[in-house]
């Protein structure tokens, strides 16, 4: 049975309207925090790229940037669910700026391990 050609303008409309919603309803905090997690899922994504198609010498520097992007990324993540107003009932007792600095720290870790990974 061939797809019916009335599911296409529905599905563009829904897309249309996600991001209609998106942009009326989510914060400028939050819009900046997904526009790095979108930069982050890139780099990593440009770095494994790289490493397939060209070289993975030296490896333990792929590694690090990698593991870089992959960790930042869940760290970024869970500021962003901290931070997200209608996620409030989850995180009673953590504030934005706790949270905030909870993710730098964790950042600075992170980045010490992955220095220190580069040899």
């Amino acid at each position: 049975m061939a797809p019916s050609k009335t599911s296409q303008p529905t599905q563009s409309n829904a897309v249309l309207s996600l991001w209609k919603a998106y942009n009326e309803n989510t914060s400028t905090r939050l819009k900046s925090v997904d526009a790095f997690l979108v930069f982050l899922m890139l780099s990593g994504i440009a770095q494994f790229l790289y490493c397939i198609l060209v070289t993975n010498y030296p490896f333990n520097a792929f590694l690090a940037g990698f593991a870089s992007c992959v960790g930042q990324f869940v760290l970024t993540a869970s500021l962003r669910a901290q931070v997200n107003p209608q996620n409030r009932s989850e995180f009673k007792e953590v504030s934005p700026e706790r949270a905030f600095a909870d993710f730098a720290l964790g950042s600075i870790v992170l980045h010490f391990f992955v220095y220190n990974f580069l040899g």
